[in-house]
């Protein structure tokens, strides 16, 4: 087999990703398919950590801005994250792939609470590690803790995981003739306030030199298809564009 392109990948996902074309909850057909497109990537011997939003199931910025405390709503959606990674736990583990799920929050009946050495021995045992719970603190996004996650346990690289083919000028779906970017410095994703990930994550990133691909998850074999080295979707790095 191929080596893989990359040893150790952090995959984030968005809770509305499961919520498929339902629009809420989790649709198990997009969960079973999200778990095989993991499964496919361990078999290639890379080491495989996720972070899943929670917005399919609760959305701390959206309740905020109705009226609810902003550090309410959040823990709300960091443990509609934890529902996300046991859901997906739970579908990896039956097609015999193990799966760990560490929280941010202590919830020890349900989950490991987060150790970085102990995650990283998981990774490095060829377990699928799921970071739950976001940071643990309020005001922080889900890519922000996808951002410092991945730097924590050494990843290569970020793998964003979207329902379109990379990071466009504008939105594609309004606008067709949108331009899409091959390659992007993370300085420009915030100049031009792309909306790819928030700004915190995006600093992250740049101030550690770690890159991050965006790409259509939607699409059966598009993760693997990358750890084989093919440029599918946006690098974004912290070099020039």
């Amino acid at each position: 087999m191929t080596a893989a392109k990359y040893r150790r990948i952090l995959l984030k996902v968005s809770g509305e990703m499961l919520a498929g074309d339902q629009g809420y909850g989790i649709q198990p057909s997009i969960l079973d398919g999200l778990a095989g497109e993991i499964a496919d990537v361990v078999a290639m011997d890379v080491e495989v950590a996720l972070v899943i939003g929670g917005g399919n199931i609760f959305r701390g910025i959206a309740a905020s801005a109705k009226g609810m405390e902003r550090a309410s709503a959040d823990y709300m959606g960091m443990l509609a994250t934890v529902l996300n990674a046991l859901a997906l736990q739970n579908s990896l583990e039956r097609r015999g792939v193990m799966t760990r799920v560490q929280s941010a929050i202590e919830m020890r009946q349900l989950a490991e609470g987060y150790i970085r050495r102990r995650a990283i021995r998981h990774l490095e045992k060829k377990r699928v590690v799921i970071f739950a719970g976001g940071t643990g603190n309020p005001y922080f996004s889900t890519d922000t803790a996808a951002a410092l996650r991945a730097m924590e346990i050494g990843a290569d690289v970020i793998m964003k995981g979207t329902k379109v083919d990379g990071v466009y000028e504008a939105d594609p779906v309004t606008n067709p003739t949108a331009k899409r970017f091959d390659r992007l410095p993370f300085l420009s994703l915030i100049n031009q306030n792309l909306k790819v990930m928030d700004s915190t994550a995006v600093t992250l990133c740049m101030d550690n030199n770690l890159p991050l691909i965006v790409f259509n998850l939607k699409q059966r074999g598009n993760l693997k298809r990358i750890m084989q080295g093919e440029a599918l979707g946006t690098l974004v790095t912290a070099g020039s564009q």
